[in-house]
């Protein structure tokens, strides 16, 4: 873990957060030479910060032994060149243990997922994400989404909670952010708390949380074709409409669709994106289940839609467009 705090290194990111796929080899289990392999790449490709471990990662499907070893994998891929933030989530106490685990990996950050399963109230969600931010000297991102939706008041409260920094929102509900953002300046003054866009493909929707203040945002793209993750963001950055619309047409719109196609498909796809760039990271654990030929014959034209916007705007791009033949290939060859 790096001396600067955490809050201190996400405000300075000039990027798309990383969020790398867990990779597994023919006998399931994690293959931590594939994983290093992917999450240098993102690194080396521009990635603003790494987070190990989360949803893309299949947090749920991590015994805490692969846990530690995957994080402490991407600590020393990145050797301090970005922030590594780690997952941790089911209940109080076992998010607590994954908590401790990434500090010993040496993570900088957590994000907190859902608790598993149940639905629980406001009071009941605030001591949980206290009692995990006491636990720890690693500073927490609280993750919205499924069954961790909260009220302005209770995100001021973890706004004024030690430890916690940020927010990541992945419910989508622009109105509730509004007012969140409104309460925690109003109600929480001095404190420099953080917010991010979660949904699965954020870009598509990176204009409205602009719009709201909400500039930082993870990006599942920036896993399988950090070319186009990042020509997207310095559009929107630098007000540059034309590109970043005829990316959301050509390439998020559709690949949203995709992804609307099939269940748990925010991370099969990814993964099976990541595969067809050429490096095998393995296929996802059950529960979820890989998508068939047609879809990824889908996602191919997708990507090449995607890096046909980019070639139109410039020199050509031998990177990009190697990785399109590949994928291609690898269609080809079943």
């Amino acid at each position: 873990m790096t001396s600067a705090p955490l809050a201190a290194r996400l405000t300075r990111v000039a990027g798309p957060l990383f969020f790398p796929v867990t990779a597994y080899g023919p006998d399931g289990a994690i293959d931590l030479t594939a994983f290093r392999a992917h999450v240098r790449h993102g690194v080396d490709a521009g990635a603003a910060a790494v987070f190990a471990c989360c949803g893309t990662g299949e947090f749920h499907a991590l015994t805490p032994d692969e846990f530690g070893l995957l994080v402490a994998a991407a600590v020393e891929e990145t050797a301090g060149q970005v922030p590594v933030v780690a997952g941790a989530g089911y209940g109080t106490a076992l998010a607590i243990q994954y908590a401790e685990r990434a500090e010993a990996a040496g993570a900088d950050g957590l994000l907190a997922l859902p608790p598993y399963l149940v639905v629980a109230g406001q009071e009941g969600l605030l001591r949980h994400y206290t009692a995990l931010a006491a636990a720890t000297r690693l500073e927490t991102v609280v993750y919205q989404r499924d069954n961790a939706v909260f009220t302005p008041e209770t995100v001021v409260a973890l706004a004024r909670t030690p430890g916690i920094i940020g927010l990541k929102d992945g419910y989508g509900d622009l109105d509730l952010m509004q007012r969140i953002v409104s309460a925690v300046r109003t109600q929480a003054p001095g404190q420099d708390f953080l917010y991010f866009n979660g949904l699965p493909t954020a870009e598509l929707t990176g204009l409205a949380y602009r719009g709201i203040g909400v500039a930082l945002y993870s990006s599942a793209v920036f896993a399988f074709a950090p070319d186009i993750a990042l020509a997207f963001y310095r559009a929107l950055d630098s007000g540059d409409d034309e590109l970043a619309n005829a990316l959301l047409d050509h390439f998020y719109r559709p690949l949203v669709e995709l992804r609307a196609k099939g269940h748990g498909y925010a991370v099969s796809l990814v993964k099976a994106a990541v595969r067809l760039g050429g490096l095998d990271v393995g296929e996802v654990r059950t529960p979820l289940m890989e998508p068939p030929a047609a879809h990824i014959e889908e996602l191919v034209a997708i990507i090449a839609s995607g890096r046909t916007v980019l070639e139109a705007r410039g020199p050509g791009m031998p990177e990009a467009a190697a990785s399109g033949a590949g994928a291609r290939e690898a269609v080809a060859r079943g």
